[in-house]
């Protein structure tokens, strides 16, 4: 089991942020967390990375659970890839270096990598066809490259779990197109990690992903095989509209007829 959320629950005040949610990941599954703005998604994600203390509820990721162990610890095993991270990075810091930099879980690493840390670095880069990117600094680096090199940052220590947020932000169409099937590739290796992946753009259910979680209003609407949980009366739902879901062997799309539903 990679990943045991029981009965979460998150308030602030008299405010209710995440109601009462139940969700377990196991080994060789790729879930996608879908939801509309509000829905949840980003308090979720900063209670499993403990950036968000719960009022209620366990977590256990890859074994260990909050409040039990040292989460400062367990995060070097917990690969993120956020908008927060991209802005911190160092303008001049090199593609290679913010890679080594994983390692140690740190942002603008100053100390000096090791030949050993410069080897897999470059191995990590050659992995995700960013060879190319090593000498470049991060200035000068595109959107989507920064994307990947920042993957390639949060696969340096080698983690059993890699979380994306919203990694397709910023990103142009074209762009997108391309960072998705690098994705795909990246999961489809016999020693990818475990893909979470926060949207919430259905277009970004690449194939690889094999399950959804769906959120709406802090709670859990449905959870389950993408298949099962990606319908038109589900996400509809979701997103408080009448939509068509549009699904092919490689993509889904969304059109919405109507501005909004009913609220029943």
């Amino acid at each position: 089991m990679v990943l045991n959320v029981r009965e979460l629950r998150v308030e602030r005040g008299k405010t209710v942020i995440l109601h009462d949610i139940s969700w377990r990941v196991e080994r060789g599954q790729h879930w996608v967390i879908l939801g509309a703005n509000g829905s949840g998604k980003t308090s979720l994600l900063s209670a499993l990375t403990a950036y968000l203390t719960p009022s209620a509820g366990t977590i256990d990721v890859l074994g260990e659970r909050y409040g039990e162990t040292d989460w400062r610890e367990l995060r070097k095993r917990v690969g993120l890839v956020s908008s927060s991270i991209r802005q911190m990075m160092h303008e001049d810091e090199l593609a290679l270096e913010t890679v080594v930099s994983g390692k140690y879980a740190m942002i603008d690493y100053r100390g000096e990598p090791t030949p050993a840390d410069r080897q897999q670095a470059a191995r990590i880069l050659k992995r995700i066809e960013c060879s190319y990117l090593a000498a470049r600094s991060w200035r000068v680096l595109s959107q989507g490259e920064r994307q990947r090199v920042l993957i390639g940052r949060a696969l340096m220590a080698d983690p059993p779990l890699l979380i994306l947020d919203e990694p397709c932000a910023g990103l142009d169409p074209v762009a997108r197109v391309h960072f998705l099937q690098f994705l795909e590739k990246l999961g489809r290796r016999k020693d990818a990690p475990t893909m979470l992946l926060v949207t919430h753009h259905v277009e970004e259910i690449a194939p690889v992903f094999s399950h959804v979680l769906l959120l709406k209003a802090g709670r859990v609407l449905a959870q389950g095989t993408k298949d099962t949980v990606s319908t038109s009366e589900l996400l509809g739902q979701a997103f408080n509209a009448i939509v068509e879901l549009r699904c092919t062997a490689r993509d889904y799309t969304m059109a919405v007829t109507t501005k909004s539903r009913a609220v029943m």
